[in-house]
């Protein structure tokens, strides 16, 4: 008996983990452009607007699939398509380390979209079909956490690699665990079912998944935007070396880290987690507000700036997460987090491409570009505000 309960344990350990790794590696690229940022403008001579057109290209092809990653979740089976992320995300980073030019670099980071797209929907359906309902906050918190531990890794031990070698080491060394994943994966137990034909119905944003599809797309404009030129903010406004500049995307994947798992685990002792969705999205703007502070008086209020972003903003991702398992049907799951998803993306692929427009046609000090991100925050609020109020009146 003991020996069962062992084995099932060491399997939902295993699962956890590679549930968390599977978010770290979807949403590394986008990590290593801002923790890299700097590197990648001086070796392509690109504009730094550049690093937005990037983000939107990887961003708009998983904003797209997303529409569909719910079907093919249902038909090929969560465990299989986990299978299939890790090798996806391998080639999308190894491509990443070897691109000779800047259009293969925006082709690498198109090819991670489909990581992206499956991420959400995958690790969802695994958390409702196989983890118990007892611990389904914690499991949450700590896969959503994924995400933020590959901001640390691109803004820490990345960077320092790339500082010390060069970056396409630093990339390369996450394209070979990726590949290590995918084998770990293959240990886990089967899916219940053989696979079979998706049934290719695109998800349209509706009732309530529909109102977490437009919160996301506001949230996701203001955390890509940050994600991408925080570093670049550091070095080019506040006079940050490139080493200081990458430890502040390491400083918010800790805070986010902190922030998901922390806040998901409270989500899952209310009535609903979406209760926290307006809050969370108002101390965001606050924390972006900070971060306009820091070039107008104080550098290192920088620092906090990045600390309320991620306990915040990137904490509030993963309470929409929660909300999704909290409250669709089982049918639901896959194509409700696929709509929130894209949502989501869509916010990746509008949010760094403003911002990198301002400060490119006019804004040396940054200043526009901080209040849009503010504004964008504070529409999300407004907009779970409106929805929880109509959710009241039932």
């Amino acid at each position: 008996m003991d020996t069962r309960t062992d084995v099932v344990s060491s399997q939902r350990t295993l699962l956890t983990w590679l549930m968390v790794t599977a978010m770290t590696m979807s949403m590394l690229p986008l990590f290593l452009l801002g923790a890299l940022g700097p590197r990648l403008i001086a070796e392509f001579r690109v504009p730094t607007s550049a690093l937005g057109v990037l983000v939107a290209v990887g961003f708009a092809v998983a904003a797209a699939l997303s529409l569909v990653a719910g079907p093919v979740v249902a038909a090929w089976g969560a465990r299989r398509c986990l299978i299939g992320m890790f090798v996806v995300s391998a080639i999308a980073l190894g491509l990443f380390a070897a691109a000779p030019a800047f259009p293969v670099l925006v082709v690498a980071v198109a090819l991670s979209g489909p990581s992206q797209a499956l991420a959400n929907p995958v690790t969802n359906q695994l958390i409702q079909s196989r983890v118990e309902q007892t611990r389904r906050g914690g499991v949450a918190g700590w896969k959503q956490s994924g995400v933020q531990f590959g901001a640390f890794l691109a803004g820490l031990p990345l960077a320092a690699v790339a500082g010390s070698l060069n970056w396409r080491v630093a990339v390369a060394i996450p394209a070979l665990a990726a590949l290590l994943a995918a084998g770990a994966a293959a240990t886990v137990a089967g899916d219940s079912e053989p696979p079979r034909r998706p049934a290719w119905k695109v998800a349209v944003p509706r009732g309530d998944a529909g109102w977490m599809c437009g919160y996301s797309v506001l949230l996701g404009a203001g955390i890509s935007a940050i994600n991408t030129y925080t570093a670049v903010y550091a070095a080019h406004r506040l006079g940050m070396s490139a080493a200081a500049s990458s430890g502040l995307v390491a400083v918010l994947g800790v805070a986010g880290i902190l922030g998901r798992v922390g806040w998901t685990r409270r989500s899952a002792s209310l009535r609903s987690p979406a209760i926290l969705l307006a809050p969370l999205a108002f101390g965001a703007v606050g924390a972006s507000l900070v971060l306009l502070l820091a070039g107008a008086t104080q550098s290192w209020l920088v620092w906090l700036g990045v600390l309320g972003i991620g306990g915040c903003a990137v904490a509030a991702n993963a309470v929409s997460m929660m909300t999704v398992i909290a409250t669709a049907a089982p049918e639901s799951v896959g194509r409700d987090s696929a709509v929130v998803s894209a949502g989501f993306f869509a916010g990746f692929v509008v949010g760094p491409t403003i911002f990198g427009a301002l400060i490119d046609v006019g804004s040396p000090h940054f200043t526009v570009a901080w209040v849009v991100v503010a504004a964008e925050f504070l529409a999300a609020a407004a907009v779970s505000w409106w929805w929880q109020r109509r959710v009241s009146l039932r």
